[in-house]
């Protein structure tokens, strides 16, 4: 019988860790590469490592602008191999969009070959590619060997590489960026580089700017691809206030006319970051899919600079309302978010608001100044110790020459005859013979004077934060300069306007604007006849039927309806049965309750006012915009319960300002108008004091003009002396005048 076999023992140097620990610990780690080296720019030259690795390579090619181009492989290569090791499609990617001058609003790579287009479409591989630097890439590197920033190893230790680039160019906010981290994320638009540098300068003139200043010299982003932003003021300025927010941007668009009446809308600049080609397969699904009843046809006829045709379904439609629902319904306006979420000062992550950005860049500048000064100081220095040298050779050229020729170790020997130090005596050593003829007095001495004269103007700088500060302002005005206004390329592209604020119904638009009489029965068949009747005597009804209600109208207008358990409907003009035969149902329409009756039917005006009163007298008075019903159930407004109903919905003018009600009981009361409420729905209140039964009939009338009613004959009777009747809401009233119809109604 065999032994059991004892389990391996645990190794004495091994150590446990928690496992949860351990995933922390590494997910952290994770995080914090992801954050620092990944998807978060630099505050200071708005680059992450890969464009920064880029630009240093090209910049070690001496890919300078006006130069020669290179391979984008060579490039490419280059990165991956000395300081990116991850792959070099990555890379390439990032090469490619720093070229695309419909992604990068001030591209930083010159690219010579197929580096993609708006359409969506990719660029040919890196081995078909060229690329070069711009002026941009330039300002961005300039004083890079200057000991302008601090160098950090590579990846494998045997190159070194800028931690952060001097970027004497705007180009966090100019180029924009965008990226997602572990937990957090950015969004960066681009803007003018002339804006930026005249807000910058007045951030240097006055240190403790406002937002609302600065906002005023950057008016919003300026998108390599143009546009039109319709945000308005209040929402752009906070946005910059707190780093974070959007921008709605549209295409840009006209009207141009075909002949013959007809006209079609031309897209020229589309939004930010849309693909051509996508945003026009879309707009033709909707097309096909019959969700976009006002266009008939798109056609993209882009060559080199886009353009976009989008032919109207009728000509009698309103090219506004045509590419609003265009806006509504497609990329043609999109929101472009902002998140300024970056490095601040290369190692914190920071939501930062326009002035932080902006003084970050300037500080950063500012210690750029401070350490390129230090390094021309030091080499003028050293310049200063080789010139002193040069006039000791002079001056004891003999003896020089002999101590070289004759002495074994002549640099000892010159240091201990002419007291020299070891720099000025290795230079002397160094000295091309051809040199000697050029070793004149006065030349020495005057760049001896020269330098210690500019030595004393930067040992000036350094010790007047003012003067720097003016050095700092002028080169932000010669980058201004460079891509000022009235460049092509500095040119602003994006417009601003206000989006017109309108709701919009399309299928509204597509129906023909006729004349029809709307009529309905007492039972409720309506039906629409064409044209506007003035004699509705000749129709005919059901039988037992008889017409209640008959009004002129439009096809496009919207007819309310209004019922006795208080709720509102709303009908579409257009679509009401024809005059052919006794019409249809109001029911078949609405969700009409069989017990409801129809107190009120009527053309829906905008803005009008209406008496809404029930039988017991509670009522109050409403917008008519506040009882357009969305659905077919209606919209409950005036409040009742049985036996209780809905009684009056009578319109009340501007110039109305008295309400006049009566009751079963035949007293009739007056009060102003200012005691009753406009209210949006409830149950009211009181209007009149009835001892028995409830309310007959409400209206509202002008007092100067009196009070009229219809007897039953069909005239007109109107009363002006109303003083006796005149009193306070909630009254119980007087018997009315005499002549006052039996039927106790005003109408």
């Amino acid at each position: 019988m065999s032994k059991p076999v004892k389990p391996p023992e645990t190794p004495k140097e091994a150590e446990r860790i928690e496992l949860k620990d351990a995933l922390e610990e590494r997910y952290l780690a994770y995080a914090l590469s992801t954050i620092m080296h990944r998807a978060l720019p630099d505050v200071r030259d708005g680059l992450k490592p890969v464009h920064r690795r880029i630009l240093h390579v090209m910049r070690n090619l001496r890919l300078d602008p006006g130069t020669g181009f290179r391979k984008s492989a060579k490039i490419v290569g280059d990165v991956m191999g000395s300081f990116h090791p991850h792959g070099n499609l990555a890379i390439y990617d990032a090469l490619v969009r720093l070229a695309q001058d419909f992604a990068s609003r001030y591209p930083l790579v010159d690219g010579q070959g197929n580096f993609g287009n708006i359409d969506g479409d990719n660029a040919a591989a890196d081995r078909y590619t060229e690329a070069r630097m711009t002026e941009v890439a330039r300002l961005l590197l300039d004083g890079l060997d200057e000991d302008t920033v601090d160098f950090r190893p590579n990846y494998d230790g045997r190159e070194t590489e800028p931690v952060v680039l001097p970027g004497a160019f705007p180009n966090l906010l100019a180029n924009g960026s965008s990226g997602i981290a572990v937990g957090m994320a950015t969004s960066i638009p681009p803007h003018n580089a002339a804006e930026l540098c005249d807000a910058a300068l007045h951030l240097i003139k006055t240190p403790n700017a406002t937002d609302d200043k600065l906002v005023s010299f950057v008016q919003g982003p300026d998108f390599p691809t143009g546009g039109i932003i319709v945000d308005d003021r209040a929402s752009i300025l906070e946005a910059y206030k707190t780093g974070r927010g959007g921008f709605r941007v549209r295409a840009r668009w006209a009207q141009e006319d075909v002949g013959r009446g007809g006209w079609q809308v031309v897209v020229t600049e589309i939004p930010y970051q849309v693909q051509k080609g996508r945003l026009i397969e879309k707009i033709a699904e909707l097309l096909t899919a019959k969700k976009l009843p006002l266009l008939a046809d798109v056609r993209d006829e882009s060559a080199e600079d886009v353009r976009i045709v989008f032919e109207p379904r009728s000509r009698t439609v309103d090219p506004q309302l045509m590419m609003e629902q265009l806006f509504k319904n497609t990329e043609l306006e999109a929101r472009i978010p902002l998140n300024m979420n970056v490095l601040s000062g290369g190692k914190v992550p920071k939501v930062m608001s326009l002035k932080e950005v902006l003084r970050e860049w300037l500080d950063h500048r500012k210690q750029v100044l401070v350490r390129r000064t230090n390094f021309r100081l030091a080499e003028i220095g050293r310049r200063l110790e080789i010139l002193a040298g040069y006039l000791i050779a002079y001056l004891n050229l003999d003896e020089v020459i002999r101590i070289i020729r004759e002495e074994d170790e002549p640099k000892p020997a010159l240091m201990a005859r002419f007291k020299l130090t070891d720099t000025q005596a290795e230079a002397i050593l160094n000295m091309r013979l051809r040199a000697l003829r050029k070793l004149e007095e006065m030349e020495i001495r005057t760049e001896h004077a020269s330098l210690t004269k500019e030595q004393k103007e930067l040992k000036g700088l350094l010790s007047d934060d003012d003067a720097q500060w003016q050095r700092i302002a002028a080169e932000v005005k010669d980058v201004k300069e460079k891509f000022s206004k009235k460049t092509e390329l500095g040119r602003r592209r994006t417009d601003f306007a206000e989006a017109p604020d309108i709701d919009i119904d399309f299928e509204e638009q597509l129906m023909e604007k006729e004349p029809i009489t709307v009529v309905c029965s007492d039972k409720g068949w309506i039906r629409a006849m064409k044209g506007h009747m003035e004699d509705t005597s000749s129709l005919t009804y059901k039988d037992g039927d008889q017409g209640k209600f008959a009004f002129p109208a439009q096809t496009t207008d919207k007819i309310m309806l209004f019922s006795s358990s208080g709720k509102f409907f709303t009908l579409e003009g257009g679509k009401l049965p024809g005059g052919r035969g006794h019409g249809e149902p109001v029911r078949l329409m609405c969700d009409l309750n069989a017990a409801d009756t129809i107190v009120a039917l009527f053309v829906y005006q905008p803005g009008a006012k209406r008496l809404l009163a029930s039988t017991e007298g509670d009522g109050f008075i409403i917008s008519e915009d506040e009882c357009v019903a969305n659905t077919r159930k209606g919209k409950q407004v005036l409040n009742v319960k049985a036996p209780v109903e809905a009684l009056v919905c009578a319109p009340v003018d501007e110039t109305a300002n008295t309400i006049a009600t009566v009751g079963d009981n035949r007293k009739l009361l007056l009060f102003p108008r200012a005691e009753l409420p406009e209210m949006a729905r409830g149950k009211g209140v009181r209007l009149q004091k009835f001892k028995d039964g409830g309310l007959s009939d409400a209206c509202a009338f002008a007092l100067k003009e009196g009070l009229s009613w219809i007897d039953s004959s069909g005239r007109t009777w109107t009363v002006t002396d109303l003083k006796e009747w005149m009193g306070e809401r909630a009254q119980a009233g007087r018997l009315p005048p005499k002549g006052f119809p039996k039927t106790n109604k005003f109408a």
